[in-house]
């Protein structure tokens, strides 16, 4: 199985002078996944939890509904230079047989969808309508979570160059964390890992990532019924407008004792005492 990390030679400068040495980097490679042989996509990932990858971009993509759905998925023989498996085609073969879609994956915001029709597409793809209520989770509980997420980052800590997704219980407990390349994948692969261990809809849990709260994101965790997203740093327009039409609860900028709450506050308990200023 190909190295997460690779070491590449580089020239640091700095006031005191320059020094040339070798620098750990996070690995890039593009992974294909064919449905039954034919391919659907190519994401470019960091290699591994391919499976758990697989899994979470089909549920997204309202392709499957549970894992039982998936009947194998096996790595394709392929070889690079030197004749040795890139492990970088994966085949999947559904019990039951769908149509490959012939349009681009995954949508991102530059798929030329238009709010309204992106927003209409989740609602009625869904197999896990959001709750009314969900988990109610303390302020102290939710802002405690970058940090553990981040405390379990160890290839972002040999690198600095991954981002990470992590699946925590309502009281912080930290039940499955990803870290990939493109933050996509590291949500993929954390519902995917869900997927398979009959946690969806995941009705009881919160999903927390190290980055921005992208459309694409919250359209990740809707369609796995996550009810509750919280990121590091800012959520875009359509995001919020999402989590609201779906009910999510979206937390931006969540560092340190604050954090922004877009969209269905209800579910975060706020310290008794603490007053709601109004601007």
């Amino acid at each position: 199985m190909s190295r997460v990390t690779a070491r590449r030679r580089m020239r640091r400068i700095s006031p005191t002078g320059e020094i040339q040495r070798p620098d750990t980097l996070a690995v890039e490679e593009p992974l294909e996944i064919r449905i039954d042989g034919q391919s659907l996509t190519v994401t470019m990932r960091t290699p591994g939890n391919d499976i758990d990858l697989v899994h979470g971009f089909l549920l997204s993509e309202a392709m499957i509904g549970s894992a039982a759905d998936i009947v194998a998925a096996r790595y394709c023989a392929g070889t690079d230079d030197q004749g040795h498996n890139t492990y970088n085609v994966l085949d999947v073969t559904l019990r039951t047989p769908v149509p490959v879609p012939t349009r681009a994956f995954p949508t991102t915001g530059a798929c030329g969808l238009c709010g309204k029709t992106a927003l209409d597409d989740v609602r009625t793809r869904t197999r896990f309508p959001l709750p009314n209520d969900g988990p109610a989770v303390d302020t102290r509980v939710l802002a405690a979570m970058p940090d553990s997420l981040r405390d379990r980052q160890s290839v972002f800590d040999a690198t600095g160059g991954l981002h990470a997704a992590g699946l925590f219980t309502a009281d912080g407990t930290a039940l499955a964390v990803r870290e990939d390349i493109g933050r996509h994948n590291a949500v993929d692969k954390v519902i995917g890992w869900a997927l398979r261990e009959n946690r969806v809809p995941a009705h009881d849990l919160v999903l927390i990532v190290s980055g921005r709260a992208s459309f694409e994101l919250v359209q990740k965790a809707v369609m796995a019924g996550i009810p509750m997203l919280g990121a590091v740093s800012a959520p875009s327009s359509l995001a919020v407008d999402l989590a609201a039409d779906a009910g999510l609860t979206l937390v931006g900028f969540l560092r340190g004792d604050t954090m922004n709450v877009y969209s269905t506050p209800e579910r975060i308990r706020t310290e008794p005492g603490r007053s709601a200023l109004m601007a």
